[in-house]
């Protein structure tokens, strides 16, 4: 058994994050990733035209900025090449291909027992540690729903994570599931490839443009209220893109960013879909009621034929299948009991980094926040054996 100081489950950006700002402090951890590369779900399983969607001064990770030169909104490939570029500067070198089994707290030797399966060599890795870092993020693993006849589908089904581009689908009647930012860029960019694409919208969502939700974030930066701000925010919206609920597309009753605030849902980033639905190239549709073969009908009453169905419908957290012994800081959906900002640690020295919906901005955060614990809890306990001494 390898003893620790500090155990980080997983290597995106939250646990990079995690390792650089213990680097700070000098504290030793070890980070393991199950898969072969950090920042695996941007590497692996997002679509190529992928931007982020926020300015990139609040999408900084802790201690590095984005190169001068770097836009305002970094595209996919730049974001990889910034975290490569952070690897390298704070030396930060995971266990790759070991996925965390079990991570239980030992009472009566008061470590975390951690076990992780090597796959490359097939055999488990032992760890004792005396902190334990939750980092795996929110987007763990796809979350399909299930439909009634979804089974009885011949044509092609993938879930976001596996989608690239609209390349191969011109001509083809295609439904996305889901209509968050990933669902409505999606929608967009199979549209314009020329697809016949259908969406589906069953919740209330703010559409916005990124400038809108930059200046509403250097709005509240300026610590003017919230909903002052949402009010600015939806009447440009209005300005912009007009009543949208004649086409499916209805406002929540509270602002995009009170909202964001209080579920940890985000406004819908438009990068031109409005406009393809307004025109009619792109239909809004209710939710499935059921599939038969080729078949899809909708709770309105509406069929219509499909060869490929995309699901843009999240992701679940995987927290709970291996954290054996937390009552603590996880729900039973693998997520924070407490609401940010009180939700990053738990008890027996327990954390977590990026399970506050929040993005980037949250896990610098949650990082920072995180690593001054540990590092005061290990003073603390060196100034106890001092006095004792």
């Amino acid at each position: 058994m390898e003893v620790v100081e500090v155990f980080i489950v997983g290597a995106g950006p939250s646990g990079l994050a995690t390792a650089a700002c213990l680097n700070k402090f000098s504290i030793p951890y070890v980070i393991v990733e199950r898969e072969d590369c950090i920042a695996s779900l941007w590497h692996k399983h997002t679509y190529d035209r992928l931007k982020l969607h926020i300015a990139k001064e609040f999408c900084e990770l802790p201690h590095m900025s984005y190169p001068d030169d770097a836009p305002t909104y970094i595209p996919k490939d730049q974001f990889m090449r910034y975290v490569d570029d952070y690897v390298e500067h704070f030396n930060i070198v995971p266990t790759f291909n070991a996925s965390t089994e079990s991570c239980m707290y030992d009472e009566e030797k008061k470590y975390w027992a951690i076990s992780a399966h090597d796959k490359v060599n097939n055999k488990m890795l032992e760890y004792a540690a005396k902190f334990l870092v939750v980092a795996t993020g929110e987007n763990s693993a796809s979350n399909i729903p299930e439909i009634i006849g979804l089974p009885s589908f011949p044509g092609e089904t993938m879930h976001s994570s596996s989608y690239k581009s609209g390349n191969d689908y011109a001509g083809k009647s295609v439904l996305v599931v889901g209509s968050g930012n990933s669902g409505f860029e999606i929608a967009y960019d199979l549209a314009v490839h020329g697809a016949k694409t259908s969406i589906i919208i069953r919740n209330p969502m703010h559409v916005m443009k990124k400038e809108m939700i930059h200046l509403g974030m250097v709005l509240a930066k300026w610590h003017i209220p919230l909903k002052f701000v949402d009010f600015v925010l939806i009447v440009l919206a209005y300005f912009l893109f007009g009543d949208l609920s004649k086409y499916g597309i209805v406002r929540p009753f509270l602002g995009p960013l009170l909202l964001k605030a209080k579920t940890g849902r985000s406004a819908v980033i438009d990068v031109g879909t409005t406009e393809l639905i307004k025109k009619g190239d792109i239909k809004v549709l209710d939710s499935i009621s059921r599939i038969r073969g080729k078949l899809i009908e909708f709770k309105d009453g509406k069929k219509r034929y499909y060869d490929t169905i995309v699901f843009a419908t999240g992701y679940k957290s995987t927290v709970n299948m291996w954290l054996k012994s937390d009552v603590s800081m996880i729900n039973s959906d693998g997520m924070p009991k407490n609401d940010f900002p009180n939700h990053w640690k738990g008890a027996n020295g327990l954390y977590c980094v990026g399970l506050a919906r929040r993005g980037l901005a949250g896990i610098a955060n949650d990082a920072g926040v995180v690593a001054n614990d540990i590092h005061d809890v290990i003073e603390m306990v060196r100034d106890e054996v001092k006095i004792q001494l």
